[in-house]
């Protein structure tokens, strides 16, 4: 049994039309049938606000708030994905701290674009980080042809 939780929120995107609930809705039914084991997904807006999330059956309980967190971090930095704000601090502890204490560093959060406007986030949690961000970077893709 797959637990969705959504609220009536959108993305914005695709030349400033907002994504539809059902958009954030595909990017979590997208990651949830492709994924090889359990996961938790959160689809934030801009802000890093959820739009739709689930958690499948037999995911660990902490990835739902890994996976929001993640979702969130991609959402409010100003890299690309959490891996890529990993690269950017992994050698300077003083800027790591120095971040928004709900920002994560693991692997797994992708932003989601329009051009050069961040528009949202993806954060999937319950498998090995490279695995969490290829399941968000293809979801998107399939979810929102637009981006």
């Amino acid at each position: 049994m797959k637990r969705l939780f959504h609220k009536q929120s959108v993305l914005l995107g695709c030349q400033n039309r907002p994504v539809k609930l059902e958009q954030a809705m595909a990017i979590v039914q997208a990651v949830v049938a492709d994924a090889p084991g359990p996961v938790s997904v959160f689809v934030a807006d801009d802000h890093g606000e959820i739009v739709a999330a689930a958690t499948m059956d037999g995911a660990a309980p902490d990835t739902r708030l890994n996976a929001q967190r993640k979702a969130y971090t991609a959402a409010r930095s100003d890299a690309r994905s959490t891996s890529e704000l990993i690269e950017k601090v992994k050698d300077d502890p003083v800027e790591r701290a120095s971040f928004d204490p709900f920002f994560t560093f693991f692997r797994g959060g992708v932003a989601v674009f329009d051009g050069e406007t961040r528009v949202g986030s993806v954060g999937v949690s319950g498998l090995p980080g490279e695995v969490d961000e290829q399941l968000a970077r293809k979801a998107i893709a399939a979810g929102l042809s637009c981006f």
